[in-house]
């Protein structure tokens, strides 16, 4: 099994806890955009978004651009392919083992 980073992957998975984040990370994953147009969709005060980013940009999700006012964010994959790769890696692991229970189970009677 790869060797994360503990605090990575916990920051990664609380970052993607929320919907919002979620959402925002969704829409990302479409092509850059600026904080304006990634809160849109989302019925949150301007400080709610702007926490939210936060979180994601602490997590390595999410990096942002700023362009005089305009701030444009983009989706970081790395961390969302560490991630995944973890998960990956836990699915692999309890497939094999409920594998093996059901050949112990056929076997066993």
């Amino acid at each position: 099994m790869v060797n994360y980073s503990q605090r990575q992957l916990d920051l990664s998975f609380s970052a993607l806890a929320h919907p919002i984040r979620r959402g925002i990370l969704a829409r990302l994953a479409t092509g850059e955009a600026t904080v304006a147009e990634l809160a849109k969709p989302f019925k949150v005060s301007a400080p709610a978004i702007t926490k939210h980013m936060k979180i994601l940009e602490e997590a390595g999700l999410l990096s942002r651009k700023k362009d005089g006012r305009t701030h444009h964010c983009r989706l970081e994959q790395k961390r969302m392919k560490e991630a995944q790769e973890w998960i990956e890696a836990h699915r692999k692991f309890w497939n094999d083992k409920f594998d093996s229970l059901e050949r112990y189970l056929k076997e066993n009677p």
